[in-house]
């Protein structure tokens, strides 16, 4: 008997950084892009300070009624994201934009790698599979970011010690911890779910 797929598998990195910078999550099909949203911040640690919106074939797609607020005459309309569910998106390989924080400009593509049918229908979410940290929250877009791993990675740079107490003390832009994320990602619509406001630090080796 055929089942129906219950779940999505999506693909997320950040556009314009290389190495890339990417999380491969596991969503509830019956998921709204509005849950989706909080699945990919907790992906990638973001602290949902900022907006955001999707844009699929060329509809943006977010908070309506913040939207209609801040609209401006012209604009192209917002279309709530709550209205649209995971499984309605049927091809594999299908490619959306998730824009997080219009000031930093933080641009995703979200692919759909597959549509799966797990043993239980899931109530979560799950992170399998990524690599590399995402850029510190407020560092300035791109530009900004690499400005950033230039001081960051100076000891002799004037700025290092000031940008280094900045971003908690430690940052490594190589830094993934698949169990970490996964257990991020697993509670990503708590309503008391916390982000981490800096990088873990490495435990030190003992003597």
């Amino acid at each position: 008997m055929f089942e129906p797929p219950n779940a999505v598998q999506l693909r997320v990195s950040i556009d314009e950084i290389e190495p890339v910078i990417w999380r491969r999550i596991v969503v509830p099909g019956a998921w709204n892009l509005a849950q989706l949203h909080l699945a990919i911040q907790a992906a990638f640690n973001w602290w949902n300070y900022h907006l955001h919106e999707f844009d699929i074939g060329g509809l943006r797609h977010g908070d309506a009624v913040i939207a209609d607020e801040g609209l401006v005459e012209g604009d192209p309309r917002v279309f709530d994201e709550r209205a649209v569910r995971l499984r309605d998106f049927r091809p594999a390989g299908l490619k959306f934009t998730y824009l997080y924080d219009f000031g930093d400009g933080w641009r995703h593509t979200v692919e759909i790698e597959e549509m799966v049918v797990l043993d239980s229908v899931p109530n979560h979410a799950t992170c399998i599979d990524g690599a590399r940290a995402r850029p510190p929250e407020d560092v300035g877009g791109i530009p900004g970011y690499e400005r950033f791993l230039e001081v960051i990675g100076d000891p002799t740079h004037p700025e290092h010690k000031e940008v280094k107490r900045w971003c908690g003390g430690h940052f490594d832009p190589e830094w993934f911890d698949l169990a970490i994320v996964d257990k991020d990602v697993r509670g990503a619509l708590k309503p008391n779910a916390r982000r981490r406001l800096h990088q873990p630090k490495p435990n030190k080796p003992r003597a």
